[in-house]
């Protein structure tokens, strides 16, 4: 499917929560950095507070990264927006991310069952159908996506995913929703391999892109490039775009 949030040229290159490597993750801060050094794709992930805002967060709970026990769906925004990240950065509002980059393109993981109408909202509310896509491992939470939001693309569920891989192996074709324009997936699922060449030959004859995460390592990336994946996550911001420069692929 053509979509206008995959309207550039291929490899794209995607700054994994803003480059966590570098820096606290899923941050403003991070955000800029990633702008900064020309990364014109930025994945991240939603959460839902208690009163329904969607703010930029992977974990369901702040231990990891404030030190505090809470949820982020037991907090207030208002409670929430006195919390800082490695003790200095504010958790960012999804609309105020979506306002302050008008020209960057978000990768969406959506992360818990209840987020999807409020994000699906807030996206619709600053217009960003085009420069947005909905990820996440639940297929029955894309679904709700779907449903909600025909227009905004997608990518593949777990479930969807497998099948796909079982597909590049016996030559069939999957029915798949119009907006699921991607594919993204890890190298591997444990001790299950999932991209090789087979794998991607079988995404694009199916019209879908192939983005992988989350790759730091340029020997690897060097090797997903030459079996023709459409783009890479990764939190090494400097080591992707590197490789990418090296390749003649960086985006001028």
């Amino acid at each position: 499917m053509d979509h206008p949030y995959l309207d550039t040229p291929r490899p794209i290159a995607f700054a994994h929560r803003g480059g966590a490597a570098d820096g606290p993750e899923n941050t403003a801060e991070s955000f800029a950095r990633a702008v900064a050094l020309g990364y014109r794709y930025v994945e991240t992930d939603v959460h839902t507070t208690a009163d329904g805002i969607p703010v930029i967060f992977h974990d369901p709970d702040l231990r990891r990264l404030t030190g505090r026990p809470e949820r982020v769906t037991e907090l207030t925004w208002a409670d929430l927006s006195t919390v800082r990240v490695a003790g200095a950065a504010a958790v960012p509002r999804l609309d105020e991310v979506l306002d302050a980059w008008p020209h960057v393109r978000f990768n969406i993981d959506v992360k818990a069952d209840g987020a999807e109408e409020p994000t699906v909202r807030v996206i619709e509310s600053v217009v960003a159908q085009d420069r947005v896509l909905l990820a996440g491992f639940s297929d029955a939470r894309l679904t709700r996506i779907r449903a909600l939001a025909p227009r905004i693309a997608t990518s593949m569920g777990m479930r969807t995913v497998a099948k796909l891989r079982v597909a590049s192996l016996t030559g069939r074709r999957l029915r798949l929703p119009a907006s699921v324009v991607a594919a993204q997936v890890p190298v591997r699922y444990g001790r299950l391999p999932v991209v090789d060449t087979r794998f991607v030959r079988a995404a694009h004859a199916q019209g879908l892109q192939v983005h992988v995460w989350t790759i730091d390592d340029p020997a690897q990336m060097h090797a997903l490039l030459d079996l023709g994946v459409d783009g890479i996550m990764t939190d090494r911001l400097d080591v992707l775009r590197d490789v990418y420069t090296q390749r003649g692929v960086w985006p001028a």
